[in-house]
């Protein structure tokens, strides 16, 4: 029996919740780390500094305010309490009066859960032993001390800094600051070498589409201009091919349309026979296999990306296969438009939408919206559509699947390929699958 290793949830946890761009996750690394350590520095100040200062200054309010309450009942004449109240404020800043006959009162006057009364309590605890209350609330700057004797109550006002360090917001505050600070000169660092990724990936994408992008120039840190001028060579060198392979073809075109246009003008003039019907079908057949291939080769590539309504594009394709003999539905919005190369975009949908044609009686052809962005188009027919198996085989150049589909004389097995290069080089795909209607499904998608 195989025992499976025990699944650490924690790791996918942490992967969930981690920022997915480059932006946020530059910007949790460096302020992340000023955050913790943020904490830790006010964690340290706080138990190491600001407590015991607070709870020293606690401590010693406590002891001067035990000196007043002792020295009061060790002679409560008008006389000492006089020389008291006068030694206390000059001395020790406090504020001494007795309210006779008085109680203490019944309401607590400080916070449950506050370190400051706490610390306060803990040290008036230490060093009296009468009852007494207290209350840091009432009064902003100062703290209100009471303590119970024979003669009524001793009412003590001391300033609020006597009793703990108010230097504690301040340090809060400078280091919230400078956290702030951090953060900003952070994003503001960050989003700059973020944008310079940003703009290289355009340019590759567009590139990528076949667009042209002579504005695109090298920015951001020396990695990231490395890699643009690393881009820049190889769009050059691809160009370069582009060109050279253009040319090529241009030259193979011409060389090879002269001596079948002389075969064609021999053809004519020849008498007419079964055997000159027979070459003038094997001439045109040959001319059309060659302009096949020179389509799938060239590709379309030097066309421009036009915004093209897909209905109208969509309905003039489907006049061919009407023509053809097949009925053709087509069901497709009238603002719905797709960023597309005209020419090399509807011989891409002509072909699909012939080879649906060709292979069934019945056609559909729907455009629509997709919902994570750009459009799909399905190109659905009627016939004896091919295993899934095999989907992927269709797509091979001059692959013509004869024991699925029972492909007309002139076809050479290009069509599917021609169509899913041209997707590809919009960045969209050609799928297969399955259709409603029985047959196969071409499925076009777009990006937006």
């Amino acid at each position: 029996m195989r025992i499976k290793p025990p699944r650490f949830f924690l790791p996918r946890l942490l992967k969930r919740w981690t920022p997915t761009s480059l932006w946020g996750r530059s910007l949790l690394i460096i302020v992340l780390p000023i955050a913790i350590m943020q904490v830790a520095v006010t964690w340290a100040f706080f138990d190491a500094h600001w407590q015991t200062v607070t709870s020293s200054l606690a401590d010693g309010l406590a002891g001067d305010i035990s000196w007043v309450v002792q020295s009061y009942e060790a002679n409560p004449t008008p006389a000492n309490l006089a020389e008291l109240q006068d030694r206390a404020e000059r001395n020790l800043a406090l504020s001494v009066a007795l309210q006779p006959g008085k109680a203490l009162p019944k309401r607590k006057g400080y916070a449950l859960f506050g370190p400051v009364d706490w610390s306060i309590k803990r040290a008036l605890e230490n060093h009296i032993d009468q009852p007494f209350w207290f209350d840091t609330t009432r009064y902003p700057a100062y703290v209100d001390v009471r303590v119970a004797v024979p003669q009524g109550v001793i009412r003590i006002i001391a300033p609020r800094d006597r009793a703990f360090a108010t230097q504690g917001r301040l340090f809060i505050f400078w280091l919230t600051m400078a956290t702030v600070l951090l953060t900003a000169v952070a994003v503001l660092f960050i989003r700059n070498q973020v944008r310079a990724i940003e703009r290289l990936a355009d340019a590759a994408d567009a590139f990528g589409r076949g667009g042209d992008v002579p504005q695109f120039k090298p920015h951001g840190a020396r990695e990231v201009r490395k890699a643009a001028h690393a881009f820049i060579a190889m769009k050059e060198r691809i160009q370069r091919y582009i060109d050279q392979r253009t040319a090529l073809l241009a030259s193979v075109s011409h060389d090879l349309r002269t001596p079948l246009t002389r075969l064609k003008l021999e053809a004519a003039l020849a008498e007419p026979s079964p055997q000159v019907s027979a070459i003038k079908r094997d001439l045109a057949e040959m001319e059309h296999m060659i302009d096949e291939y020179l389509a799938f080769a060239r590709g379309e590539g030097g066309e421009a990306l036009e915004s093209v309504p897909l209905r109208m594009l969509i309905q003039e394709v489907s006049e061919g296969a009407r023509r053809a003999g097949a009925e053709v539905a087509v069901d497709a919005d009238a603002t719905l438009a797709a960023q597309v190369r005209p020419n090399a975009f509807k011989r891409a949908l002509a072909n699909l939408v012939m080879n649906a044609a060709a292979h069934g009686e019945h056609v559909a052809v729907a455009a629509r919206p997709r919902p994570a962005g750009g459009v799909e188009i399905l190109v659905d027919d009627d016939g004896p559509g091919i295993p899934p198996e095999r989907y992927e085989d269709a797509f091979k150049p001059f692959n013509r699947l004869d024991e699925a589909r029972n492909q007309n004389e002139k076809g050479v097995g290009l069509g599917l390929a021609i169509a899913r290069d041209v997707a590809r080089a919009l960045g969209g795909d050609v799928t297969l699958d399955r259709s409603p209607l029985g047959g196969l499904r071409a499925v076009v998608r777009l990006p937006g």
